[in-house]
């Protein structure tokens, strides 16, 4: 399997245990701060992202969709407030993440449709062939390889399926560069430690995003991985970017 530089970009390098390992235990850390501090850090943009995101698939009218690194379920939540499907299958290896996200989901009374479980977007536990669409929000970069995860997207996706995927870039504008890179480096990790007691989180998620092979490049590898008609839309003067590819 093809090996990337974000893939082997960890939370604490001096640590014995593997990307996939310390990228859980880091989301459990920081479980019960994750939602505020999305919020807090984009100001609330990032809920606009995932709602672009989950638009790609309105077209195609999915029933069954799979959220890969789920998390606190934002993306399955929205995606059933804004597309109605019967079925939102969510997994992700953070337990700690997977139970704020099944409070909110029992909150909303959602339990029937959306269905939270433990699971390793790298070996996806589900039959080839399975889902109408899958959605990843922020998790690729966090993936062990990069590669074999988008493999097995490809292969649980049905025949005529998308996958769209939403996932931190880096802004290209001369004028804005050094800003953002004021806040990636010293904001966002001191208000992680602040808020989160976790500056190492906020570190790792810079760390992850400036090694994550972006743009048409990431095209690429999904196209590798099998994907058709891929194409990418950039939001927020390139802060973020959505990639979608069909099957």
């Amino acid at each position: 399997m093809s090996k990337f530089a974000h893939d082997t970009i960890v939370p604490d390098n001096a640590s014995s245990l593997s990307k996939k390992q310390q990228v859980a235990s880091m989301f459990n850390d920081i479980a019960f701060r994750y939602d505020f501090l999305n919020r807090f850090l984009s100001a609330g943009i990032d809920i606009g992202w995932r709602k672009k995101a989950i638009k790609q698939l309105k077209s195609i009218q999915p029933q069954y969709i799979l959220d890969v690194a789920t998390g606190t379920a934002d993306v399955a939540i929205l995606t059933q407030k804004l597309l109605h499907p019967k079925k939102i299958i969510g997994i992700d290896i953070s337990e700690g993440m997977l139970d704020f996200g099944r409070k909110k989901i029992s909150n909303l009374g959602l339990n029937e449709t959306i269905e939270l479980q433990t699971g390793d977007s790298e070996k996806i536990n589900f039959a080839d062939n399975t889902f109408d669409a899958i959605t990843v929000a922020f998790g690729v970069r966090n993936f062990e390889n990069l590669t074999q995860g988008l493999q097995d997207m490809y292969r649980v996706l049905k025949p005529g399926g998308k996958a769209v995927i939403l996932e931190f870039s880096k802004p290209t504008q001369t004028g804005f560069k050094s800003i953002y890179s004021l806040y990636m480096n010293v904001i966002a990790p001191n208000f992680g430690k602040l808020f989160a007691k976790n500056k190492d989180a906020y570190q790792y998620l810079n760390g992850s995003i400036q090694a994550f092979p972006e743009g048409i490049n990431f095209l690429s590898i999904m196209n590798d991985a099998g994907f058709k008609n891929t194409f990418l839309k950039k939001l927020s003067i390139g802060i973020c970017t959505i990639y979608c590819g069909s099957k």
